[in-house]
């Protein structure tokens, strides 16, 4: 079984440049939502350390909030926070979660 992770980043396409200086907080949402973690990006627009390890890893539903109003500031954005839900399974391997965006948009996929 491959040992699981979950890692993030964000990039400012607006831009073209890392999003630093970007909060993020990981809440597991099973049983009762719970937050696990807090961060934020830094120069290369990735937390210092994995939001969950392989030794903290737990298979469920989870919640990633990403505090991109507060980033963007006077560019006078439409987003605020950013919430994106997602399932992590055992045995998946490392996940990555990139989120791109703007002050008026984002998109995100399971990187690698």
């Amino acid at each position: 079984m491959k040992p699981s992770a979950l890692t993030t980043h964000v990039l400012d396409t607006a831009a073209g440049i890392p999003a630093a200086g970007v909060a993020v907080e990981l809440w597991r949402m099973e049983p009762q939502p719970m937050l696990v973690t807090r961060a934020t990006t830094n120069a290369d627009g990735r937390t210092d350390a994995p939001l969950l390890t392989p030794e903290t890893f737990q298979a469920g539903r989870y919640e990633l909030r990403f505090a991109i109003g507060a980033y963007f500031g006077a560019a006078g954005g439409f987003l605020d926070v950013v919430t994106l839900n997602v399932g992590l399974a055992e045995g998946q391997g490392h996940y990555h979660v990139p989120l791109l965006c703007s002050p008026w948009s984002y998109s995100t996929y399971r990187g690698s």
